[in-house]
């Protein structure tokens, strides 16, 4: 079924738009610059794109087939993917013509996120009327799914835990904050890091903070609500008596009471089963 008939690319083939491609994408194959320049292949849909005022060779063939669909129930769309023959260099001055054609609609398809059609388009490139390229477009038009509610979330998100930083949390568990030390240079880091920030050797151990701090910095959270969390409450960025800092919760004062400054003592907080926290208690003047 036709779509769009003896459409015209809006532009010759031309040198800007090559360059503005190849620079978004960082694209510097040789072959796409100087005299004997070709455009990138997988430029072939940029040349045939309506922009915002659209083609007049297009049908309304398209159109009332989406509109059939919706009246089915499925009016969402989503692109799935597109697939690209190319079957001879496009050159700057060339001047494009295309055909568009519905080319096959599938069954009735269930997918997650509902059930629905693949639509395919084919476009058919040319050039001095010879076949330049071919490009299939594929979208799947579904009748959205509903989503199942989540439970409640009344547990504290877990922490990323990876090869990077499994030490720490480690230490955590044991009751014990370890602060990272370059073998080489002896720089302390937090957070945990593959290697030094100050020399880059990837060599270290650790060192246990003996759990002094003051407030370096701090924000009071209202919003947004958690069920594992009551706001108001004062998140701060703690300076480790050992010069390094981190962020945590400030427990044991009021929000509104805490202050850049206060002088804070680590403890370790359980929330359930799995999970230990590092917290700061903020000590009052």
């Amino acid at each position: 079924m036709p779509a769009t008939v003896a459409g015209r690319g809006k532009d010759p083939v031309n040198l800007p738009m090559i360059r503005h491609w190849c620079e978004a994408l960082g694209d510097t194959n040789p072959a796409y610059t100087g005299p004997d320049a070709i455009a990138p292949p997988t430029m072939l849909q940029a040349w045939t794109m309506g922009g915002l005022t659209g083609h007049t060779a297009r049908t309304t063939a398209y159109d009332e087939l989406l509109g059939l669909l919706d009246a089915a129930g499925c009016t969402a769309v989503v692109a799935t993917d597109c697939e690209q023959e190319y079957l001879r260099p496009l050159r700057p001055g060339d001047e494009l013509t295309f055909d568009t054609v519905i080319e096959s609609v599938s069954d009735r398809k269930t997918t997650k996120l509902g059930a629905g059609y693949f639509v395919t388009t084919r476009t058919d490139i040319r050039t001095a009327g010879e076949l330049a390229g071919t490009h299939r477009f594929r979208i799947l038009k579904y009748a959205p799914a509903r989503q199942k509610q989540p439970p409640p979330r009344d547990r504290r998100p877990r922490p990323v835990v990876n090869r990077d930083n499994a030490g720490f949390w480690a230490g955590v568990e044991r009751h014990e904050l370890l602060i990272q030390r370059c073998t080489d240079c002896r720089t302390l880091r937090f957070p945990w890091l593959p290697g030094c920030n100050a020399c880059g050797c990837l060599d270290w151990d650790t060192v246990r903070a003996d759990g002094d701090g003051t407030v370096h910095s701090y924000v009071v959270m209202h919003h947004p609500p958690f069920p594992a969390f009551d706001p108001p409450y004062a998140v701060g960025l703690i300076e480790l008596a050992e010069g390094v800092r981190m962020v945590s919760n400030v427990i044991g004062v009021p929000y509104d009471k805490v202050r850049i400054g206060m002088p804070v003592r680590l403890e370790f907080r359980r929330y359930d089963e799995e999970l230990v926290l590092p917290v700061f208690r903020g000590v009052m003047g």
